[in-house]
């Protein structure tokens, strides 16, 4: 029986996601998108869950998407140019999803990235919460050294990180970054020597899932709207989540923590 493509732990209150396809340097393709979503719509639906690390097992994080993949597209578009752009272009909107679909998960997200994370890979990092990287990890959006335009989100969530300056020469120049030039220009939150990536990922999570996890979801989604909100329309949703905190038996608890000099015990109701 082959190996699953995805692997996924458990401790506590915190879920590990690992793509398991190193021989191929976790390369996303359809069959490891599908178990990808499967997964994603389990964890959405654990309302116990804190927070989810997602990493790759072996040298890299993922060096992007199947090259068989990319060759079948290719191939397809050169036998039928017209008729076939419609066809690609839906299935790679589709095939975009797959793996997007983490972003709907509504505690935080971390990506450890243990090694490289090439294009498509590294796409699935930058739709994460949090970054983590590998000091010597090899990062970079190579599509057009490929003749590709960008995808999977590229030009959206890359210059909300690094500003547009940074976005541009990055996906112009298909330039490829260590993970300590990566921290340097804010792609990922921390560089690390290899070996300590993946343990600070968890040692991040456990101190997420220690606070309110009624708060900490509140945060996200404020978070994620904030870019395209007003400050008056983001000081009403703030108000309405923090009445909602207020209304809820975390905040007594968080209190009374505080009164006795303990660590609070949520239970996110």
């Amino acid at each position: 029986m082959p190996e699953p493509l995805l692997l996924l732990s458990r401790d506590a209150d915190v879920a590990t996601v690992t793509f398991n396809d190193p021989d191929r340097r976790n390369a996303m393709s359809t069959a490891m998108g599908e178990a990808f979503a499967a997964c994603v719509a389990d964890l959405c639906a654990d309302d116990d869950l804190r927070a989810v690390i997602f990493t790759g097992s072996g040298r890299a994080f993922s060096a992007g998407g199947d090259l068989g993949m990319i060759e079948a597209r290719a191939a397809e578009g050169a036998a039928s140019p017209e008729s076939a752009h419609p066809r690609i272009r839906d299935t790679m909107r589709d095939f975009y999803g797959l793996f997007l679909s983490l972003r709907q998960i509504p505690c935080p997200t971390l990506a450890a990235i243990n090694g490289a994370a090439i294009g498509a890979g590294l796409c699935v990092a930058l739709a994460c919460d949090v970054r983590i990287a590998s000091s010597t990890a090899k990062l970079g959006l190579n599509f057009t050294a490929l003749g590709l335009h960008p995808g999977m989100g590229a030009t959206w969530t890359l210059p909300r990180l690094v500003g547009p300056a940074h976005a541009a020469e990055l996906l112009f120049g298909s330039r490829i970054l260590t993970g300590a030039e990566a921290a340097d220009i804010g792609l990922v939150n921390r560089a690390l020597p290899a070996p300590e990536v993946v343990p600070a990922a968890h040692e991040m999570a456990a101190s997420f899932a220690a606070n309110g996890p009624l708060a900490v979801r509140g945060v996200k989604r404020a978070l994620e709207r904030s870019p395209g909100s007003p400050l008056s329309d983001q000081l009403d949703f703030e108000a309405d989540v923090q009445a909602r905190c207020f209304v809820s038996e975390d905040v007594h608890e968080g209190l009374a923590a505080v009164r006795a000099g303990r660590r609070p015990r949520f239970r996110g109701r």
